[in-house]
């Protein structure tokens, strides 16, 4: 489907990214009015890749594939979490820059969101388990039965979590005058 189609039936596709190194997450959901649903989630996984090197690789033709298959009209990853092992945040951050990548090389918009932001976007609660973000978009989603791999809902969340926020917190404004005008009432005058 086109970009004009999709405009004409008032449709979005999501494509969100739990990027990791042995496994990456993958969720797309599509928006049709203010109806969610899922498209297709689950993992890419890159654990028989013993170098580093070819894990990248192997991220960016995926997400490439991933982004050329679904045409997503933006893409939203979430970020890397603090650690106390520096390499595995290097690598981590290699691997999520290596999906950044493949998004922007099609065009596509990509949003990044912290971990915290995508548990209480879903659930209500920033510090929320992996298991409690998934049975709540088995909630949401009437989804049967729980991925082996709960990447795969981590990065359906990260999706859920993009289109919560741009609903919510897009604003048309350019500038605090602009801001002003749009909202007389939060003007306090004292």
């Amino acid at each position: 489907m086109s970009k004009i189609e999709k405009k004409l039936v008032k449709e979005k596709i999501i494509l969100g990214l739990d990027p990791g190194t042995n496994v990456m997450g993958y969720g797309v959901i599509i928006i049709r009015e203010a109806r969610v649903s899922v498209i297709q989630f689950g993992v890419i996984n890159m654990g028989k890749y013993g170098d580093h090197a070819l894990k990248l690789k192997k991220i960016f033709e995926r997400v490439l594939a991933l982004v050329d298959e679904y045409k997503p009209d933006e893409v939203a990853l979430e970020a890397p979490f603090f650690g106390k092992n520096v390499q595995s945040m290097l690598k981590l951050g290699r691997a999520q820059g290596v999906a950044m990548s493949a998004a922007l090389y099609r065009e596509v918009p990509i949003t990044e969101y912290a971990p915290k932001k995508v548990k209480q976007s879903v659930t209500g609660n920033g510090n929320a388990s992996k298991e409690q973000v998934a049975k709540m978009l088995m909630q949401i989603f009437s989804i049967k039965e729980l991925p082996k791999l709960l990447d795969a809902t981590d990065a359906l969340a990260v999706a859920v979590c993009h289109h919560y926020q741009n609903g919510a917190t897009k604003s048309k404004s350019k500038s605090w005058e602009g801001f002003l005008k749009e909202n007389p009432k939060k003007i306090v005058v004292r």
